[in-house]
């Protein structure tokens, strides 16, 4: 049985950081692409972030391009994202999510099959 289960959210303070963490178990973890979504209240699940399986490849949502970085360790079954210089409208559950494939990274939630309940991430003007 495949798990994810992220870890690392909280209330922290507009311009403050954050890093969460998300370990897998179940499956092959260095085989797969590994990707960062996030629900606000009221809204939809958004893409934030995804690297491939073997870590040379990063993608980024615009809105938190230059602010955000993803990696894995792969001997660890980990991947993380670091979130400096939050704002308010970074405000949301946090989930992780395993791609289908090595490769599958981007918006598209099709090409993620397992996903984690979430961390809630909060950010105080």
């Amino acid at each position: 049985q495949v798990q994810l289960v992220e870890s690392g959210g909280g209330l922290v303070q507009a311009g403050g950081s954050l890093r969460l963490s998300c370990v897998v178990s179940g499956r092959t973890f260095s085989s797969h692409a590994m990707g960062w979504f996030r629900q606000a209240p009221g809204k939809e699940r958004e893409f934030v972030a995804a690297i491939t399986a073997s870590g040379f490849t990063e993608e980024y949502a615009d809105s938190v391009k230059g602010r955000f970085t993803i990696s894995r360790d792969n001997a660890r079954n980990t991947v993380s994202l670091q979130m400096n210089s939050l704002k308010p409208e970074d405000t949301a559950v946090y989930h992780c999510a395993a791609g289908a494939t090595a490769y599958s990274i981007g918006a598209s939630e099709n090409r993620y099959n397992y996903w984690g309940q979430g961390t809630q991430v909060t950010v105080s003007s």
